[in-house]
């Protein structure tokens, strides 16, 4: 199991404080010696006779050569001695030592006695005793971690190693034959594989290229929302084109200890040029690219070498020789400039969310190894599913096989499909979420009161399905609009009729029942987010006009809109804002009023029911009933 970078930093630390405290304690247990050394003070010979003949020293170690040197030490002073130089022709000494009462039969050490164990013991041996157990710590790590994971693999072999596995890349490296992925696996995005079939032709006919004098751009971006097939695609250029796959994350670049990314860019970039021709993949290349504003950004800073070694490397190889360089990002806008100048990526591929033929493409290419059951029509999904990623398409088809297998059949059909489409959008039922019998009738009358604004309204699109069954998702009931065919652009009118059908719910209840809930709480946040782009960036306002107030922050991901205008405009927003949800509101009651009895009739048809189709909605909404009361009439 892989550790988090936190966990990684918190085990090292705590295996160094180990083995410092366990080379303290035997420096301690062990090597004495280190507190007990004698220190040898050198003195005058004359002095020496002085202390002989006071009977102040209390040991002598006299060594009669050719220098004839003598140590002692005094009475008193246990941890220092004193050296001097005899001379030779004193023959009398030894009878002032003998009077003197000195013990010589102590052996006090010169300054060089044992000099060499002594280093050994107290510096060699810690020193190796440590790495040993670094080491092993080490090698324990890097077991409970995966054998494969170089993150604390100093140098290779543990601590103190020289080379091995510092800076490697830890790229994932896929075979040609092994990659078993080509374009006709990728539906969907047609314009992004023949923005990259030229990649994959320079791959396999470089002297083409070569001939004419013209080179292929470095590197190839591909953004777009997740889930839409970016890494892919970059698989299926590789398995075109018959090349070696490197694949990395961006995040694996990132490391707690400084200069291990660029170490790792550089050896990714070594074994891409070892195997060249070939393809190198970087996915979430934001996380490393980021623009270097001085933001969290230091001139020692982790990333910001990384970064700068990426564009260095990538400066530096030759083109010629078939590397390309893959990336792949949801957020294109955090980049740093220097990464998509020309010589870089200098190629942008855009990698959107499919159109309905997309989506029906990619629904057919999942479903080919479903066992289904005739008839089945994809067409239908794929209508129902506007704004769903390749990723969302494909668990669409997983979810309606693992429905019929719960269900007991052998085949999938049309109903497990469209059941999953509601799994995808709204969850799972939720069988233990018992309504009461009043707060069933609230959301029948609410999903109803969408159902009825939407139906009497030109241009709103057509109801599919209405439920009041609760979802894993915490909607209690939800009203399905599917669009006949697909739209790209929508009128102000299409955007009002839309508002108003948000309204709708919340109207039915105060219509009704003369009280607001909780049910509301995402229709507003809906209408508030719809009624604020129309002033802010569809320009669909009579006060600010085609004047920008927002901008979009992250548009593949949350798409979040953050106001650009000063504070006092900010507030006339509002009240627009405001103005417009209101209007909106109003027109649902009005709609509502007029179809009091079909709003009574259709609750409680949903009521009993519980779950009903499009068909049969449309079907009660426009029978006529004589019980229904003439115009005019307040019932």
């Amino acid at each position: 199991m892989e550790m988090d970078d936190h966990k990684r930093r918190r085990n090292m630390i705590l295996y160094v404080l180990i083995a410092f405290v366990v080379y303290l304690v035997m420096s301690q247990l062990l090597f004495p010696s280190m507190r007990n050394q004698v220190q040898v003070e050198p003195a005058s010979y004359s002095t020496f006779v002085e202390k002989l003949e006071s009977k102040e020293v209390s040991q002598v170690d006299y060594t009669q050569d050719a220098s004839s040197q003598a140590l002692y030490m005094l009475k008193g002073e246990k941890d220092k001695a004193y050296s001097t130089t005899v001379p030779t022709t004193d023959s009398g000494i030894w009878d002032l030592i003998r009077e003197s009462g000195a013990d010589t039969t102590v052996d006090i050490p010169n300054q060089n006695s044992g000099y060499m164990t002594y280093i050994l013991l107290t510096v060699v041996l810690p020193i190796a005793i440590f790495f040993l157990a670094g080491w092993w710590l080490n090698r324990r790590m890097k077991k409970a971690m995966g054998d494969d994971n170089p993150s604390m693999n100093f140098g290779g072999g543990g601590f103190g190693g020289m080379g091995g596995g510092l800076g490697k890349s830890g790229a994932r490296i896929v075979a040609s034959k092994d990659v078993g992925v080509t374009f006709k696996d990728v539906a969907g995005q047609e314009e992004a594989k023949e923005s990259l079939k030229e990649v994959v032709d320079f791959l396999e006919n470089p002297k083409r290229y070569e001939d004419i004098g013209a080179k292929l751009p470095r590197g190839a971006l591909l953004v777009g929302p997740p889930g839409t097939g970016k890494t892919l695609l970059a698989k299926a250029v590789a398995g075109e084109a018959g090349v070696p796959f490197f694949s990395i994350s961006g995040s694996e670049f990132v490391e707690m200890f400084v200069g291990r990314g660029a170490a790792k860019v550089r050896d990714l970039f070594k074994q891409a040029k070892e195997k060249a021709p070939c393809i190198v993949f970087i996915d979430e290349i934001d996380t490393i690219g980021k623009k270097r504003d001085g933001g969290g950004f230091s001139g020692n800073d982790e990333r910001e070498q990384t970064l700068n070694q990426l564009l260095t490397e990538m400066d530096g190889f030759d083109n010629q020789k078939g590397i390309v360089v893959l990336a792949a990002t949801n957020r294109p806008d955090s980049l740093d400039p220097a990464l998509l100048r020309p010589g870089r990526f200098d190629r942008r591929v855009p990698v959107e969310l499919p159109d309905l033929a997309g989506r029906k493409a990619i629904l057919e290419l999942h479903s080919k190894d479903v066992k289904t059951e005739p008839p089945i029509d994809l067409s239908a999904i794929a209508r129902s599913t506007p704004g769903a990623s390749g990723a969302d398409l494909a668990n669409i088809i997983n979810e309606g096989a693992l429905r019929a297998v719960r269900m007991g059949r052998k085949r999938a059909t049309q109903e497990d499909f469209e059941e999953s489409v509601e799994v995808v959008i709204a969850g799972q039922q939720r069988k233990s979420t018992v309504l009461s019998d009043h707060e069933k009738q609230v959301v029948s009358y609410h999903e109803i009161g969408h159902a009825i604004v939407a139906a009497s309204q030109t241009e709103s699109a057509p109801v599919t399905k209405i439920t009041i069954v609760p979802r894993t998702s915490g909607a209690l009931g939800y009203t399905m609009q599917v669009e006949a065919d697909e739209k790209f652009l929508t009128t102000k009118q299409e955007v009002l009729d839309k508002l108003a059908v948000y309204c709708g719910g919340r109207a039915a209840e105060e219509l009704i029942f003369g009280e607001m809930t909780t049910g509301a709480a995402n229709d507003i946040e809906q209408a508030t987010k719809l009624a604020r782009n129309m002033i802010t960036r569809f320009g669909m306002s009579e006060e600010f006009g085609m004047m920008a107030l927002g901008t979009v922050q992250n548009a593949y991901l949350n798409q979040d809109t953050s106001l650009t205008c000063a504070p006092g405009t900010a507030e006339r927003v509002d009240d627009a804002v405001l103005k417009l949800i209101t209007e909106s509101h109003e027109r649902a009651m009005q709609i509502l009023k007029e179809n009091k009895f079909k709003l009574h009739e259709l609750a409680h048809y949903l009521y009993k029911k519980e779950t009903i189709t499009g068909e049969e909605f449309m079907r009660l909404l426009t029978r006529e009933n004589p019980l229904m009361p003439n115009a005019g009439s307040s019932e």
